[in-house]
Order: C-alpha cells, then sequence, then structure tokens
C-alpha cells in the first residue's frame, strides 16, 4: 500500500513512517521542515520504498496514494504561537488541499486533532462529546481553533462528499525525536534534570496531565486508520498526573540535583488534561501499554547523549 504522511518528519510522524516501513507499505513523507527535523528520518531516508518530500501542505501536492495521515501543523505552543498565521493555514488551506488530495485518489483519510480542542475543559475527563471551553482571541487560539476549524471542515466534507475522514484527538503524548526546544514539558524538565539546572514549574504545579509513550500513539493511530470510524476519537492514556509528580520523577530518574522553581501560569494554560478512552478501548481496541516510568527512560537515554 502507497501512504502519504503528512508532518512525516515531526515527531509522531517519523515513529508513524518507519512503523509503517517495518510492515511493508511504501510510504511518502510530506514536510516543510518548520517544526519536523530531518534527523528524525535519517535511518530511513535510504530505504526505497520511502520518499521524502520538503513541501509546504498549503502548497498544491500531487502524488498517489492510497491512504493520508495528515500530521503536519506545529503542535508545541512555542512553535505555534511563534508561526501563528502558518498554524491557521496549515489548519484551513493545508487540511483543504489533502482533503481535496484524498477525494481525487479515493484515499482513506485521517487527521490528528488535539486535546487542546476541548481548552481549558469545564468536564473531566474530556470526552468526545464535550464541545470545549476555548478562547478564541487569546495566544493559543491560533492553534485550538485552527484544530477546530479543521474537525468542522473534515466533517462538513464527510457530510457533503460521503469522504469516510477520520479524526482523532491527540492527548499529551512523549517519547525519543522530540525536539530539545519543543517547549512541552516533558522535553523541558528532561533537558533540565540532565544539566542539573532548575526544573521549571508553570503555575503551582498541580495542573494535571496525562503523558501517552509515542509507540502507543502510533499504535492507536493506525487501528483508526483500519477501522470503519470517523470520530472523532480520542487517543491518550488516562493515567493522570501533576506538573509537580512529573517533574519528581523525572529527577529521581536522572540522579539529578534539580529544584524545582515556579513561574507564572501561562494565559489559557488548561488546568486539567485527562482524556475518557472508552470509545477507543470499545470501537478500536486500544489502549496504552507503555507506563510512565517505562517510557521516560526510554526519552531520557534518547536526550542523554
Amino acid at each position: 500500500m502507497k501512504i502519504l504522511v503528512t508532518g512525516g518528519a515531526g515527531f509522531i510522524g517519523s515513529h508513524l513512517c518507519k512503523d509503517l516501513l517495518e510492515k511493508s507499505h511504501e510510504v511518502i513523507c510530506v514536510d516543510n521542515l518548520m517544526s519536523g527535523n530531518k534527523k528524525n528520518i535519517d535511518r530511513i531516508l535510504e530505504n526505497p520504498r520511502f520518499t521524502f518530500i520538503k513541501q509546504d501542505i498549503c502548497d498544491p501536492l500531487d502524488v498517489e496514494c492510497d491512504q493520508i495521515y495528515n500530521l503536519a501543523c506545529p503542535a508545541s505552543p512555542v512553535f505555534y504561537q511563534n508561526n501563528p498565521l502558518e498554524t491557521m493555514f496549515a489548519c484551513s488551506v493545508g487540511v483543504l488541499n489533502m482533503l481535496e488530495l484524498a477525494r481525487k485518489n479515493n484515499a482513506s483519510f485521517l487527521h490528528t486533532s488535539t486535546s487542546e480542542v476541548y481548552g481549558n475543559p469545564l468536564q473531566h475527563p474530556q470526552k468526545e462529546s464535550y464541545w470545549g471551553n476555548v478562547n478564541p482571541v487569546g495566544p493559543r487560539s491560533c492553534y485550538d481553533e485552527g484544530k477546530r476549524y479543521a474537525e468542522a471542515l473534515i466533517y462538513t466534507y464527510n457530510q457533503k462528499h460521503n469522504l469516510g475522514a477520520k479524526i482523532v484527538r491527540i492527548f499529551n503524548t512523549y517519547g525519543p525525536n522530540m525536539r530539545s526546544d519543543d517547549g512541552r514539558v516533558t522535553p523541558n524538565f528532561i533537558k533540565q534534570a540532565l544539566k542539573d539546572e532548575s526544573i521549571t514549574v508553570y503555575g503551582n504545579g498541580n495542573q494535571t496531565r496525562s503523558f501517552c509513550f509515542v509507540s502507543d500513539m502510533v499504535a492507536g493511530l493506525e487501528k483508526m486508520m483500519e477501522s470503519n470510524h470517523e470520530g472523532p476519537i480520542n487517543l491518550g492514556n488516562s493515567e493522570e498526573y501533576t506538573v509537580n509528580e512529573l517533574a519528581l520523577k523525572i529527577i529521581g530518574l536522572t540522579n539529578s540535583k534539580s529544584q524545582i522553581v515556579y513561574k507564572n501560569l501561562p494565559v489559557d494554560d488548561p488546568i486539567k488534561r485527562k482524556p475518557d478512552i472508552t470509545k477507543a478501548k470499545n470501537l478500536l481496541g486500544w489502549e496504552p501499554k507503555v507506563k510512565l516510568e517505562e517510557g521516560l527512560i526510554e526519552t531520557i537515554d534518547y536526550f542523554n547523549v
């Protein structure tokens, strides 16, 4: 099967490309490298079944494919806040281009949305039926509302063209191939702990997150692609930790001398984040397998080079 992965040089996308190649598929990776990194795909560039195209999905793309995984969009606050228009274009013009490409090829289409569509949630844990609590005119809105628009666009395409496009909402994911300057909590803490620097916690550290290891996420994406469900379906780990708990765990695993310091919480940063993954369990037969400590050890090894 010929499979297009947009954002394929990014953190999750690179793992997905590798796994699809290991399953004997032909993979076309498209990435403009704004937040992706070519070193993530260095080891598969020589694979004859792998093609890399450096391109923005907002530009016309004409390739033949049987499936499209759309992961092309900056996903960390650092990158989408520094590139707000590019982020919004990726979620609008870029998604439109990929939907049209799916129609042209009669290809299966899967879009990676985000837990950020729930905003700072008033429902906990977050179910797919929850409409969210999102600020449309804040520093995170380019991403939050961009992803919400993309979901609306895909829904409309499914209604008008019977495309059968699928949506997953990805919750916090971590693992090797994350950028050290990603700005998200796991690489930040690991990087600081390995250097015995102060661990920077924003707010009081009692805000919660769930952490899904990247191999589990890739398995979920593939199960969704092979299913008959359009979604949206949450993919993430339902084990919930405070940011303080994560910091202390990383300090312990790295034998670090770091101390925790507290700074002001960024605007619109969510206080709670935990997915209800009942649909993923029942409809896809999927749930995470990698425990947090196990995944952190592998991630720490990746950064400790």
